[in-house]
C-alpha cells in the first residue's frame, strides 16, 4: 500500500531521503537539504510530496517529487511548477523504480484531492528517460488527460561507458589549449569537497561570473542579492553534507575557471560554470570539465554526470551522450480550467518569443554594400 503526505521541506526525512537515492533515480534538485536553503531564504513555496510504503514493518520512503507554488503576477492563477525553485534543471521526481507504477498514481491523486492545490501542474527539464515518464503518461491518459507537449530537447549527459569523446578534432585542441596553458605556469585542477573548502571555492565561482559578461549584463548571482543569499546557503547545505564542491582550474595558483558540482546518489551535476575572459583562448572552462570528468569517473562513486545545459552548450562539444528532456503542461482537474488555458497561452507566446529571439541571433549579417569605383573607365 502507497500512501503520500503533503509536507513543507524538512531534514527530518533526511535518512529516509538518503536511503531512497541509494535505491531510486536521481535528482539532486530534490534533496531536502536544497529544498530547505530556498524556504530558509523565502525563495521559494515549495511542498513536498511524500510516497511511502505502508508495510507490516517501519514505512519506508519510495519516492519525493518537491513542487513549488507559482504566480506569475497578483491576478494570475496560482500553479504547481515541478522545478522546484529557480537555477533547479530538472523536474523529475525521485522514485525508487520497484514502486514506480504505484507511486506515481499516487502522486497525482494527493494533488487531485487536496483542496488547497492546484489541478494545473507545470513541468519543465523533465526527464523522459526516467522510468516515472512512462507511468506518468499511462496514469494521465488513464484520467482522460492530453498533456500539452510544449518542447522536447537532448541534454548533454556522459557515463564512463559512454559520451566520453576520446579521440577527434575536440580531443586535439584540448590537449594544445592545455599545453599552452602550461607554459605560463604551474597548472592545477582542484576540487575540495570539505564543507569550508567547498564554501570558500563558491565565493571564487561568485566572483568569477560577477566580472564576466553575466555581470556586465546583470544575471550573474551576485547581480541580485535575494539570489546571492540563497544560492550561497543552497551550496552551503549541500556541502554539509558532502554533496557539492567546486572544481577550481588554476595556473600559478590564480584560480582561472570553476566548476559548481552538486551530487546524488551516483550522479554528479555540473551545475555552474565562470571563468576568467583574460584566459578565454585557452578554453579554461572547457579544459576544466575536461578534466573534472575524468576525476570523478577515476573512481567509483559517481557513474554519470548530467550537464544541466542545453544541447548548443559547450558540454556538447566534449561528451556524445545524449538525454532527452520535456517540457509539458497537464490540468488534473475535469476539462481545460481557466487556470490552464492562461499558463498555456503564456508559456506558448514566451516560446514564440524565445523562438524569434534566437533566430534573429544567428541570422546571418547582410553583405556590406560593395564600394563603388571612381576609377575612370578604361
Amino acid at each position: 500500500m502507497i500512501s503520500v503526505t503533503i509536507d513543507s521541506p524538512s531534514q527530518v526525512v533526511g535518512p529516509h531521503w538518503d536511503d531512497l537515492v541509494r535505491r531510486a533515480s536521481s535528482n539532486v534538485f530534490m534533496n531536502p537539504a536544497a529544498l530547505q536553503a530556498a524556504c530558509a531564504t523565502d525563495f521559494a513555496r515549495i511542498l513536498m510530496l511524500l510516497a511511502w510504503e505502508e508495510g507490516a514493518g517501519a514505512r519506508k520512503l519510495v519516492g519525493v517529487w518537491a513542487l513549488r507554488l507559482r504566480k506569475m503576477a497578483p491576478f494570475w492563477p496560482t500553479v504547481l511548477e515541478a522545478l522546484p525553485y529557480n537555477y533547479a534543471f530538472l523536474s523529475s521526481p525521485v522514485v525508487d523504480p520497484a514502486y514506480v507504477n504505484a507511486v506515481i498514481p499516487a502522486f497525482f491523486a494527493a494533488i487531485d484531492k487536496s483542496p488547497s492545490l492546484p489541478d494545473v501542474v507545470s513541468l519543465h527539464d523533465f526527464d523522459a528517460e526516467d522510468p516515472s515518464y512512462p507511468a506518468m503518461l499511462r496514469e494521465l491518459a488513464a484520467r482522460g488527460v492530453t498533456p500539452l507537449m510544449l518542447s522536447a530537447s537532448a541534454r548533454p549527459f556522459v557515463t564512463p561507458e559512454f559520451g566520453v569523446k576520446r579521440s577527434g578534432s575536440t580531443r586535439k585542441k584540448l590537449r594544445q589549449d592545455w599545453n599552452r596553458l602550461t607554459a605560463l605556469g604551474a597548472v592545477e585542477v582542484v576540487n575540495d569537497r570539505t564543507p569550508a573548502g567547498a564554501e570558500q571555492a563558491f565565493e571564487t565561482f561568485l566572483a568569477l561570473e560577477k566580472a564576466s559578461w553575466k555581470g556586465e549584463e546583470g544575471t550573474a548571482l551576485l547581480s541580485d542579492s535575494h539570489d546571492a543569499a540563497f544560492v550561497r546557503r543552497l551550496l552551503q547545505n549541500l556541502a554539509a553534507r558532502g554533496e557539492a564542491s567546486v572544481a577550481l582550474l588554476r595556473v600559478g595558483g590564480e584560480a582561472i575557471a570553476a566548476q559548481v558540482l552538486m551530487y546524488c546518489g551516483t550522479t554528479a551535476y555540473t551545475w555552474k560554470t565562470a571563468f576568467c575572459a583574460t584566459y578565454a583562448k585557452y578554453s579554461p572552462g572547457t579544459l576544466l570539465i575536461d578534466k573534472i570528468t575524468e576525476e570523478l569517473f577515476a573512481g567509483s562513486e559517481v557513474r554519470a554526470i548530467n550537464s544541466c545545459a542545453a544541447e548548443a552548450s559547450f558540454m556538447a562539444q566534449l561528451w556524445t551522450g545524449r538525454r532527452t528532456m520535456v517540457d509539458m503542461l497537464v490540468d488534473l482537474g475535469p476539462g481545460k480550467s481557466l487556470a490552464y488555458r492562461l499558463e498555456a497561452g503564456r508559456q506558448l507566446g514566451y516560446q514564440r518569443l524565445r523562438s524569434w529571439r534566437d533566430r534573429l541571433r544567428h541570422r546571418p549579417s547582410a553583405p556590406a554594400p560593395k564600394k563603388l569605383s571612381l576609377a575612370a573607365p578604361v
